[in-house]
């Protein structure tokens, strides 16, 4: 039994008229009845009396008839969803991020994701740069957002936003008076920085920014997330240096002060399996990309 047979069927039950059917569905009437004759044959019993007045449904038939129109519309609801599927619609998307992505970019974007793509699901996993690397090559997650720099030839990466770095301080801090701090003068500071794990790439980035003014920074803790850092801070137990984005953290205490002399500038991306196919992806990347360039 074919899908065919069940539309010829249901077209003829519905005109109760072979000549009738045989239009809608644009064939010859003798290969509609035969079609017909081949599906009662197939059943064992037949669905519909002929005369040559009238065709009339057997009720074996009738019943055959329900349950061939649910059949049919099963067939079109799941050629609709995997349309959709195919199309990005519909499915479950499983991104990394990592914590400085949520003052800003993540929560952005996910609005306006969640808008046009209403039925993704999406599922947020926090994981550290390298933790995403590894969650990518494992099909773990599927996209993630992330800090560079990073070595992972099997990923695609694609930068989404360049900030500078910049200096948070006590407010009460003898420095936070000024507009901008020069780097050598954070010297004798005590600093409270992200781990040397958790920070990976952006670290060696800040450790390299402080040799460059001539000293290695007396790190007296080490924290996991950024929001953790700026309460430290608040609470006089040290400086940092942050991207800029950390200013959308709401705490008091605290100031943000550029730094002197050219740019230090971290970069945030997006990253994604050079293997992947996936439409869903596709269409994040598409919104990221939108998100991004209004940020900037």
């Amino acid at each position: 039994m074919e899908l065919r047979h069940l539309r010829y069927f249901v077209t003829v039950a519905e005109e109760l008229h072979f000549g009738r059917a045989a239009s809608r569905l644009s064939i010859v009437q003798p290969s509609l009845s035969q079609q017909i004759q081949q599906l009662e044959k197939e059943l064992g019993f037949p669905l519909l009396y002929r005369t040559k007045r009238f065709v009339e449904l057997t009720d074996a038939g009738k019943v055959f008839l329900s349950e061939a129109k649910h059949v049919l519309a099963q067939v079109q609801e799941a050629k609709r969803s995997a349309q959709r599927a195919y199309r990005g619609e519909m499915g479950r998307l499983v991104v990394g991020y990592i914590s400085s992505s949520t003052y800003d970019l993540l929560p952005m974007m996910l609005r306006v994701y969640r808008e046009r793509f209403p039925e993704v699901e999406v599922a947020l996993r926090e994981l550290t740069t390298q933790e995403q690397l590894r969650a990518l090559e494992e099909e773990y997650i599927q996209v993630g957002l992330l800090r560079l720099p990073i070595s992972a030839p099997m990923v695609n990466v694609e930068i989404v936003r360049r900030e500078p770095i910049v200096c948070v301080l006590p407010e009460e801090h003898p420095l936070a008076r000024r507009e901008r701090v020069a780097v050598s003068l954070l010297a004798d500071e005590p600093f409270v920085l992200q781990s040397s794990h958790r920070g990976g790439g952006y670290y060696v980035q800040l450790m390299k920014r402080c040799l460059a003014s001539g000293f290695s920074p007396n790190v007296i803790q080490e924290v996991t997330e950024m929001h953790t850092i700026v309460s430290l801070v608040a609470a006089d137990m040290g400086v940092s240096l942050v991207p800029l984005s950390t200013r959308n953290i709401r705490s008091q205490g605290v100031v943000y002060r550029e730094l002197e002399g050219t740019a230090t500038l971290t970069e945030m991306a997006v990253a994604w399996s050079r293997n992947s196919r996936s439409a869903l992806v596709q269409n994040f990347l598409a919104v990221v990309r939108e998100t991004a360039a209004s940020l900037t």
